[in-house]
């Protein structure tokens, strides 16, 4: 029996613009502020942000594309779970009395600058859809 390969992960800089694209449109429907977008994308240079921000083009490393990636998952489960897109992104932003936020938001939670905590809010996401 042959094994097929398995597929090639696109390279960092063929999702760059498509990453940052999704990352700044999220950014401005979940109304974040600049420091808390910076902190999300894994503290870039202030001066890389800007140049991201501005041109919706660059090459993220993988740790920023892994962020983004885990914050589209966010994204997708919240908008499955709130049919409506104001409570959806709203929801984000409210204290959360389950264990894993400690009456804190999930937002507070995902900014502590750790990719996994942004890891832990998808997956809780993930469980509530069922």
């Amino acid at each position: 029996m042959l094994a097929r390969p398995l597929p090639e992960t696109p390279p960092a800089d063929a999702l760059g613009g498509p990453a940052l694209r999704a990352f700044f449109q999220l950014a401005e429907q979940w109304k974040l502020r600049i420091a808390d977008q910076r902190k999300l994308l894994g503290d870039p240079p202030e001066s890389t942000f800007y140049k991201w921000k501005r041109q919706r083009e660059g090459v993220p490393g993988r740790d920023t594309i892994e962020r983004i990636s885990y914050l589209l998952g966010i994204w997708k489960s919240l908008q499955i779970l709130f049919p409506d897109p104001a409570q959806a992104d709203a929801w984000l932003h409210k204290p959360n009395q389950a264990p894993l936020f400690g009456g804190h938001s999930a937002l507070e939670r995902m900014l502590s600058g750790n990719v996994a905590d942004l890891y832990v809010v998808r997956q809780y996401l993930d469980a509530q859809r069922g």
